[in-house]
Order: structure tokens, then C-alpha cells, then sequence
């Protein structure tokens, strides 16, 4: 049975949320107009047409207005209903593609209908968001259940084994997004902290491998990863296991017999004193194993067992790079961590994109005027390095206009997520404004030679139609949730 409040007779239009639309189709004409440049050569006489790149960007945004508008005429529960129906289909469709025999730039991604050509992977974002939004919705579910928990990651997760298998880890690695709703809606923050500490141990260990301390034979990279393992399992016991004195004991023990060792090593022997870092994270483990099973309290236990993992996926990590992974790939991760140039190999899309947005300056050479675009130095400047067309163009007042931008539709998503009154419309608000960010940050940081390049779009500026639509899909699905906040269902 179903009532409705006073706005009972309020119509779908007049109660969406029409600053988030504004911002939408703000983004929709910057993005045409970046394309427009990024695509431009001298000497075209109409950008309209659509034998060009910025005409047929023209069509992919007409189409994703009127699949904008489809998506709100319908009922607000046919995406909770249908949810787990759309994530199958994606899911069949995603594993397809992987027998796909059109390679297209070494993955097999697309699908090609004559000129047409569909990414499935971003149409599998918005179906995997309203999955896990309608599991984590159902009754009885909690977070803090590994049963619940894992389910809810294995959703997230299918998707992604499907899209590496297409050789398209760029647009799997768009999934680790959920996270940050998996963390809103009640998962141990120990868990995010985890991936951010790995993150942390495979940039400082592998950047500074070959970078010895001091006057040792030991590797600075090694060494402070060791010691990053010591000192966050000892901070972990004081804010888990609530035993300040302990912790304080624990770190003063590593601290002090590594500067011991090290002072020895530089004056004394020299000698590889990783070793001796191995054997304290040892002690320090079995310790933590053996308070764990002395006073029954778990927590010694996690630590421990994050201390283990952080040491695993460390040493493997860096056999992973130097003996499993391909030359292209190798060099590219180099290139990252500033360990290699390479300006004419890996590191040229990057060199390129930055000299064009440093050209800009402040104001930007002005719509069409960009010299490094226009004479086509940056590749692929017009889908994932498209944010270097608007540095170069509108300078940095431009840059700041469009993050601000990106910035106002991410804190708008929260927003409306916010003040959803069931929990489905909440998580899928979530999951949508955590994709953005990862877009955003992933795509503006490569660029900038911040993050890895991976080749994942801006959202509403990179060509192309399955993008576009696939982020039409996200947005304006919750749109309609939202419009359909007031009915109070019984």
C-alpha cells in the first residue's frame, strides 16, 4: 500500500532536483567546447559537422539529454526492483566481451555494431551500483557481518575480474570506488586504512630500492617500509587493543634497537640491516600472536595478521613488478614513481599534457588557439588527456572553474544522498558520487603526473557515446530516486 504526503500531486519534474541538472548540463557544454578544441585543425570550417569530433559529440549529448529524460518518466521502483535483473545482464554481457574478437588499441572491451562501437564497462557501473545498493538495503543486512560484507564485495568484484579479462584494468580499477560508500555505511575503517597503507608500502619501497642508507648496504626502500610495519602495528595496539603503555613500550623497543643497529652498521661493520628489521617485525608478530591467545582479546590477533600481510604484499609487490609484469607496464610504473624519463616512450603523453597546460598560464590562449592541441602533440587529447585542452585553452582560471564544477556536483550527490529516506537510494547516491570523485582525481592527477595513467575518461568531457551515456545513466538514475523521496511507501 502507498500514501503520499501533501506534495502528493507534485509531478516528477518539479520535484527534481534542478541545481544538480544545472551543474549537468554545465559540465555538457565546457565538455563540448573542450572536445571541440582538443579535436579542432586548422583550416576546418565547420565544428558542426558530423564527419568531425566535436558534431558527433553534439549527437552523443542529444542522445544522453533524451536518455536523461527516459530515465526520469520512470517509476522510481523499477530500478529497486529490476536491480538485480540489469546487474545480470551486464555481468553476461561483460563476460561476452571478453571472446570479442574486435581488438581495438590491444583491448577487447568494445563492442562493434557496423560504426557504432559500446564499452559494456561503463554501463556495468550504474547496474553494479543499484546491486549493491539493493543487497545492502535488504532487511536484516549489516556491514559488520562477514557474510553480509563479503556479498556485498563479491557484487562489486565480478565486474571487475570480467573487465581485466577484456584487458581493460583502467576501467576495473574505477570499482574500487564502492569503498568509500562501503566505508559510509559502516565498514571498519581499518579496512580503507589497509589499501591505504599499501599503497604507501609499494611507492616508498619501490621508488627507493635502489637508494642506500647512509654509508649501509641496506635499501632505503626496504628499510622504511619495515619500519612503517612496526610503527603502524604499534599505533594499532594503542587504538584497537586501548593499551597505551604497551604501545609506547612497543615502539620505543623497535625504535631503539633499530637506531642501535644502525649506528653500528655506519660506524662499526657495514652490514644489510633489513635483516635485522625482518627479525624485530618477527618478534613484534609473534608477540601480538601470543597476546592474542593469552588474554582472548582479538584485535592482537588483526594486527597481527595486518603486520604479516603488509610484509607479503610488500616483497611480492616488488617481485611482481621486476619478474611477472610486462616491459611496457614496468616502465610506466617508473615513470610514475620518477624512477625513469622515458619522454619519448611512456612518459610522453605526460610531458605533453603538462607543457600544454603550463602554456595556458593564467587566462588560457582562448577557444581554438591552443598550439599543442591543435598541432596534436598530446595523443588521445581528446578523451583521456582531454583536461590538458582546458588548461591549455582556459589557463588556470578555466582548470579552477571546471573542478569547481566537478567539485559542487560531488558535494550536491552527498547532499541529496544525505536526505534519502530509505537506504537503497542512499547507497546508490553514494556509489554514484564516489565514481565521480575516482574519475575526477584518477583522470585531472595523470594528467598532472600525480596518479597512474590508466585511461579513464572525465566525466561529460571525454569524447565519446558510451562514456557519456554510461555517466548520464549514473547521474539521472538517482535524479528519479531522489524526485521520489516523498512518497512513503507502507
Amino acid at each position: 500500500m502507498e500514501t503520499q504526503n501533501d506534495n502528493r500531486q507534485t509531478s516528477v519534474l518539479r520535484s527534481l532536483d534542478w541545481w544538480t541538472v544545472g551543474i549537468y548540463i554545465a559540465l555538457l557544454i565546457f565538455g563540448w567546447i573542450s572536445v571541440c578544441g582538443a579535436s579542432y585543425t586548422y583550416g576546418e570550417t565547420d565544428i558542426f559537422s558530423l564527419s568531425t569530433r566535436s558534431g558527433m559529440q553534439i549527437v552523443w549529448i542529444g542522445t544522453s539529454l533524451t536518455l536523461g529524460f527516459i530515465l526520469l518518466m520512470l517509476d522510481d521502483r523499477f530500478y529497486d526492483t529490476f536491480a538485480y535483473v540489469i546487474y545480470a545482464v551486464l555481468l553476461l554481457l561483460l563476460f561476452l566481451t571478453i571472446f570479442n574478437p574486435h581488438e581495438i588499441k590491444g583491448s577487447r572491451s568494445w563492442i562493434v555494431l557496423g560504426p557504432l562501437r559500446l564499452q559494456p564497462a561503463e554501463f556495468a557501473k550504474f547496474a553494479t551500483a543499484l546491486a549493491v545498493a539493493k543487497l545492502m538495503s535488504t532487511y536484516g543486512f549489516d556491514m559488520h557481518k562477514p557474510k553480509c560484507f563479503f556479498a556485498a564485495m563479491a557484487i562489486v568484484l565480478l565486474p571487475m575480474l570480467f573487465i581485466v579479462g577484456q584487458r581493460e584494468t583502467g576501467s576495473a580499477l574505477v570499482y574500487l570506488a564502492f569503498f568509500l560508500m562501503f566505508y559510509r555505511e559502516g565498514m571498519p575503517g581499518s579496512i580503507l586504512f589497509t589499501g591505504v597503507a599499501m599503497v604507501i608500502y609499494f611507492v616508498v619501497g619501490i621508488k627507493y630500492e635502489q637508494v642506500f642508507l647512509w654509508d649501509t648496504p641496506t635499501s632505503m626502500g626496504k628499510f622504511v617500509v619495515l619500519l612503517l610495519v612496526q610503527l603502524f602495528a604499534s599505533s594499532m595496539v594503542y587504538i584497537y587493543a586501548r593499551n597505551r603503555e604497551q604501545a609506547l613500550r612497543l615502539l620505543g623497543i623497535c625504535l631503539g634497537v633499530t637506531l642501535l643497529v644502525l649506528l653500528f652498521s655506519e660506524f662499526v661493520i657495514p652490514f644489510d640491516i633489513v635483516w635485522v628489521q625482518l627479525a624485530i617485525s618477527a618478534v613484534l608478530i609473534g608477540f601480538l600472536v601470543y597476546e592474542g591467545l593469552s588474554t582472548r582479546i582479538m584485535h592482537y590477533l588483526f594486527i597481527g595478521l595486518f603486520s604479516v600481510g603488509s610484509i607479503i604484499f610488500f616483497y611480492s609487490a616488488d617481485y611482481v613488478l621486476n619478474n611477472v609484469m610486462e616491459p611496457h607496464q614496468r616502465v610506466r610504473i617508473n615513470v610514475l614513481l620518477g624512477l625513469d624519463d622515458d619522454l619519448a616512450g611512456a612518459g610522453y603523453n605526460v610531458h605533453q599534457s603538462e607543457i600544454a597546460i603550463g602554456s595556458g598560464g593564467l587566462r588560457g590562449k582562448g577557444f581554438l588557439n591552443g598550439t599543442q592541441t591543435k598541432l596534436k602533440f598530446v595523443p588521445e587529447q581528446d578523451t583521456d588527456f582531454i583536461f590538458c585542452t582546458v588548461g591549455e585553452e582556459e589557463g588556470f582560471l578555466g582548470s579552477a572553474g571546471v573542478l569547481l564544477l566537478f567539485l559542487a556536483l560531488i558535494l550536491r550527490l552527498i547532499y541529496l544522498s544525505e536526505r534519502q529516506p530509505f537506504k537503497f537510494g542512499r547507497v546508490y547516491g553514494y556509489s554514484v558520487a564516489s565514481i565521480f570523485l575516482f574519475h575526477v582525481f584518477i583522470n585531472v592527477g595523470m594528467v598532472l603526473s600525480l596518479t597512474p595513467v590508466i585511461g579513464i575518461p572525465l566525466p561529460f568531457f571525454s569524447y565519446g557515446g558510451s562514456s557519456l551515456w554510461g555517466f548520464t545513466l549514473l547521474l539521472f538514475i538517482f535524479l528519479r530516486i531522489d524526485a521520489g523521496r516523498n512518497l512513503v511507501r507502507t
